[in-house]
């Protein structure tokens, strides 16, 4: 498939209902907003994967490679601009698995934080389960209390702490992990 045709796909496909926003496939003029958001060193040091300072073309390469649909991960922007609030608020995605597993993660925006955001947003992920998971997996900084919260509320429970490399910390950071099963 081509990119033309996956932007077509992408912005054909329907958004998914989260609270006060939707969940929506990833645009072209996401990147701006992403570069803005992720490139805040509290952003990018709460992810695995999120560099700081975040380099010229990263949001870029990350939109195509979201769009592209050859990845293991979907991704969905948290869009509120229906309701008055930002077009991008965050990101969550899903990333695939084996044996009907899937892991859930998740950033929003600082502007945004504190305000139930991510929490919506995972329980519209769960909801929808566009994956047709029967078991979702999260893990989060040990330092970041309020991801924590966002799963708890979200009935996922704490099985146990284990590590993961941060590339904006460029260190090993302790995790928690968790569990939700939908079957």
């Amino acid at each position: 498939m081509t990119l033309d045709m996956t932007i077509a796909t992408q912005a054909s496909a329907a958004a998914l209902p989260a609270g006060r926003f939707v969940l929506r496939p990833v645009r072209i003029s996401d990147a701006g907003l992403f570069a803005m958001y992720a490139g805040d060193r509290r952003v990018a040091e709460a992810t695995r994967s999120i560099p700081h300072p975040l380099p010229p073309g990263a949001a870029e390469a990350f939109v195509t490679r979201a769009m592209s649909g050859k990845s293991d991960e979907d991704v969905w922007v948290m869009d509120g601009s229906a309701s008055g609030l930002s077009e991008v608020l965050g990101v969550i995605s899903l990333k695939k698995m084996d044996r009907g597993q899937t892991e859930i993660g998740y950033w929003v925006a600082p502007a945004f934080w504190n305000a139930g955001f991510a929490s919506e947003a995972v329980r519209g992920l769960i909801a929808a389960n566009p994956q047709g998971a029967r078991t979702i997996f999260a893990e989060v900084f040990q330092d970041n209390p309020g991801s924590a919260r966002v799963l708890t509320n979200n009935g996922f429970e704490y099985i146990g702490d284990a590590e993961t490399f941060s590339v904006a910390r460029n260190a090993r950071v302790p995790t928690w992990t968790y569990i939700r099963k939908l079957d």
